[in-house]
């Protein structure tokens, strides 16, 4: 059966889609911890990112290094963080996150409650960088 982000990267579960590829997909995350905060998963499900194959892990950091330029050129910061969690979703993915300081990085901050509007116009601008590089 397939899991959440499976579904989401086939269409399945409405998302604010960020970038894709055949391999690949970048969604915004819906508890984002600031504006621009953004999943990048493999289209194939894996649990552990280091089950991954050494070519397909190469490939997945860089569609994630692509989808990151993006978002620095949409939400202009510091730097575009990244982290590997993994644990309430069992399917590999990365998050994307624009630093002003690496408080931006803390999962223990409150999340913010976006409307459906923002949602799509920051997936907007992120998709639309994407298509640029």
């Amino acid at each position: 059966m397939a899991g959440i982000f499976s579904k989401i990267a086939a269409g399945e579960i409405p998302s604010y889609k960020c970038a894709e590829s055949d391999r690949f997909y970048a969604f915004l995350d819906i508890s984002p911890l600031v504006k621009g905060h953004t999943l990048v998963i493999p289209r194939r499900e894996v649990d552990y990112i280091f089950d991954m194959e050494d070519d397909e892990i190469a490939e997945f950091q860089v569609f994630a290094k692509k989808v990151a330029t993006a978002i620095k050129r949409a939400f202009p910061c510091i730097k575009v963080g990244q982290a590997v969690l993994g644990l309430e979703v069992p399917h590999a993915h990365i998050h994307l996150i624009p630093m002003q300081s690496e408080k931006d990085m803390l999962f223990s901050n409150p999340k913010l409650k976006l409307d459906e509007d923002e949602m799509k116009a920051i997936a907007g601008k992120i998709y639309d960088e994407f298509c640029k590089l």
